[in-house]
């Protein structure tokens, strides 16, 4: 028996009346009450300072392997609906909650967010001490852990805690594989507006090929708001692949996992593509797979940036704008090579949040500029995106 074996660990006794818990891979357990599905799931326990937008967050493909701590204490006040999800299915694998989820008071709500969490299995544990466990986060990093729903008060603390530690971790993990869409198809939906839902792009002037690496569909709806129609093709697809749907322009998706496991497949893609002079936009995962195939570097933080109130400068013009941001990796800036410009940093920790190649449509960000959740102050990225397409198109 080792120190850091589970058997070795004295846990907690389980409180009266308490029918979930976090077991973090250390042994330490963290009580609550259960909401949501029953069961038990893995992953790595992060925190997001949204306070608003938990439905768009727990179906960011972008939080495939990890268990969210909101530190927003309200979750479940706008109640859940069809039309805030970003992807079919649950990507977070769980849910930490300080309080218990209240009845809906929202005139778009159309089903309880408890409700919404059982049908869309997603394991949740409310009562708990977030901001305890987000100073953790924030001082010693995002542990690997487990979230456990148990009604019958029945838990296993050394085989959950096991399962804790057995968790690889995301570094080295492929995660877009498991995210991504099956087969290529085409989107034309377009953003969201009051009385009138989302529309359609019926006259489009662009047309833009999406690889899809986790893609939320508020992206997929910016690109088609703009005057895109929309193709999406699955993470895998190779240049040639992209190619031959003879696109205007070439997007990277957001996506889950390490740039450098998926970069295997996707590097030498996007090298296509640059060698193709085709306009090319990546955000978020997209963004730290440009940054390989350019020949630059990407790092895992302790922390990461998951929230909607994140600050950036634009270097260019010195404008900060609030963003929305979900990512555990970062692109090492010293790793970039010539020809290679920083464009936008973070004002929390300084680190590469956009890049641009010199005298090429290039370009990408870290952030999350379709705002789902988040402020809307990184739309015009979208803009840029098109007027690129625009002047390759025209010479100009």
């Amino acid at each position: 028996m080792t120190q850091d074996s589970p058997d070795a660990f004295a846990f907690s006794a389980r409180p009266p009346g308490a029918t979930a818990a976090v077991v973090l891979a250390d042994g330490t357990v963290l009580w609550g009450r259960g909401v949501g599905a029953a069961g038990a799931a893995v992953g790595e326990v992060v925190f997001n300072t949204a306070m608003t937008g938990y439905q768009e967050v727990l179906t960011d493909p972008s939080y495939a392997g990890q268990i969210i701590t909101f530190t927003f204490p309200h979750v479940g006040n706008v109640g859940a609906n069809g039309e805030d999800v970003e992807c079919q299915t649950a990507a977070a694998r769980g849910a930490i909650l300080r309080a218990d989820i209240t009845e809906p008071s929202n005139w778009r709500s159309t089903r309880h967010l408890d409700a919404w969490l059982k049908a869309s299995g997603i394991v949740g544990v409310a009562g708990v001490d977030t901001r305890a466990l987000t100073r953790r986060i924030r001082d010693v990093g995002a542990p690997s852990g487990t979230i456990v729903h148990a009604p019958d008060g029945d838990f296993d603390l050394p085989a959950l805690c096991r399962m804790a530690q057995d968790w690889p971790g995301l570094i080295g993990m492929d995660l877009a594989k498991e995210v991504t869409c099956r087969q290529t198809y085409r989107w034309d939906e377009t953003l969201w507006r009051l009385g009138r839902g989302f529309g359609h792009q019926a006259e489009p002037r662009f047309h833009v090929v999406a690889v899809d690496y986790g893609a939320k569909r508020n992206i997929l709806r910016c690109l088609a708001d703009c005057g895109c129609r929309v193709t999406v093709l699955p993470a895998t697809a190779t240049a040639e692949e992209v190619l031959g749907h003879r696109p205007d322009g070439v997007f990277l998706s957001n996506g889950p996992g390490d740039p450098e496991a998926t970069g295997e497949y996707a590097v030498p893609m996007i090298r296509g593509i640059l060698a193709a002079s085709v306009p090319l936009f990546g955000i978020c995962l997209g963004h730290q797979m440009l940054a390989l195939a350019l020949g630059g570097k990407t790092r895992k933080m302790e922390i990461g940036h998951r929230g909607a109130n994140h600050p950036v400068k634009d270097l260019a013009t010195g404008k900060v704008e609030i963003t929305s941001q979900n990512h555990g990796f970062a692109v090492v800036e010293d790793s970039l090579p010539a020809g290679v410009t920083v464009t936008h940093r973070s004002l929390f920790d300084g680190s590469v949040e956009g890049l641009s190649v010199e005298g090429r449509p290039v370009f990408s960000v870290q952030y999350h500029p379709e705002a789902s959740p988040g402020p809307q102050d990184s739309h015009y990225l979208f803009q840029r995106f098109v007027g690129l397409i625009e002047s390759h198109k025209t010479g100009a």
